[in-house]
């Protein structure tokens, strides 16, 4: 018997709208013989199912299920599809365990913790994981720039600290420029991370359970055309992602033990996508996603072509786990 789908996509953050084209993949990807698929837009004004027709039907949060033409749809596994929040912080997990729904992606606590920079960094600095400088700033906060400066360094980047996609990032020069970055990231946060800037290669490295094994996919060197890895290089094509990156055995090993370490540290399940820049010949952690991109110019989906798994096993496999 096929089991039902729910594909939650959308979400309340800056980046709705590439949720959507994750989501949408997903929903025409996966394998009709084996599933019924299900489009799920989370919007903070409407949840609501979007049928073939793409007419909307409203979601009831008591069991999240649909009604459509007097039958009731229960879902057997939600596939997440939300970068950001509700989808990528937490919420989302939490209530569907509430609602005892299986989901694809991590649970509650690693999705809180992974989504916070800063929690996230300290929590695996103890385990020997190398990372970035940072200085921390709240949005009420006096900023003393010259202690920043005398903490990081110039140039360094300012990051909204609960936020993805490259919203709410800039590099930083000069003394002068640290208002208006701060001004950027408090629009997609009330809590901000400084950073030294690290000069070197950077790579994404994807980590799987794939057919019960934790598994980590082939890396993808990062090399961007703008001044850092931003929303433009991101997803207008401004950079080159090259997979499997130009690393040498010993780099690849290095990169490929920490981003399994990271997986399992904070205990993961799902997808996990890990960014590193090597510094001094070793990968220091800037990041962790737990709902990367899932088009199919994304990074995961590209690593694991590279594996020889296909977009359907990759969704397919996702769901699977779950059970």
């Amino acid at each position: 018997m096929k089991k039902n789908i729910a594909i939650i996509m959308g979400g309340y953050s800056s980046e709705f709208e590439i949720s959507l084209k994750s989501g949408q993949v997903v929903y025409e990807t996966l394998d009709p013989s084996k599933y019924n698929a299900h489009r799920i837009h989370i919007f903070k004004d409407k949840w609501v199912y979007v049928d073939a027709d793409n007419a909307e039907h409203l979601v009831d949060k008591n069991d999240f299920s649909v009604t459509v033409n007097g039958h009731k749809i229960k879902f057997d596994c939600v596939f997440n599809a939300i970068h950001g929040t509700p989808g990528e912080d937490g919420f989302m997990q939490a209530y569907l365990s509430l609602v005892n729904i299986p989901q694809t992606s991590c649970n509650m606590y690693q999705a809180a913790l992974t989504f916070n920079k800063r929690d996230c960094l300290s929590t695996l600095k103890p385990y020997g994981i190398k990372t970035a400088e940072s200085f921390y700033v709240n949005l009420g906060d006096a900023v003393d720039a010259d202690a920043i400066i005398a903490k990081v360094g110039l140039p360094c980047f300012v990051k909204a600290n609960k936020a993805g996609s490259s919203f709410g990032i800039s590099k930083v020069y000069q003394k002068e420029d640290f208002k208006k970055a701060l001004e950027i990231a408090f629009k997609e946060d009330d809590e901000v991370i400084i950073e030294s800037f690290l000069d070197g290669v950077e790579v994404s490295v994807g980590v799987i359970t794939y057919k019960g094994e934790v598994t980590v996919l082939p890396i993808t060197e990062i090399v961007s055309n703008n001044d850092f890895f931003d929303y433009q290089a991101k997803y207008l094509g401004q950079s080159q992602e090259i997979t499997p990156a130009r690393l040498t055995a010993e780099q690849e090993e290095q990169v490929r033990s920490v981003a399994k370490r990271v997986h399992e540290v904070l205990k993961m399940k799902g997808f996990s996508r890990s960014e590193f820049i090597f510094k001094d010949g070793e990968p220091h952690l800037l990041e962790v996603n737990t709902v990367p991109g899932m088009t199919k110019a994304s990074i995961l989906p590209q690593q694991a072509a590279v594996a020889g798994i296909s977009l359907s096993d990759l969704f397919g496999n996702a769901i699977e786990e779950c059970f």
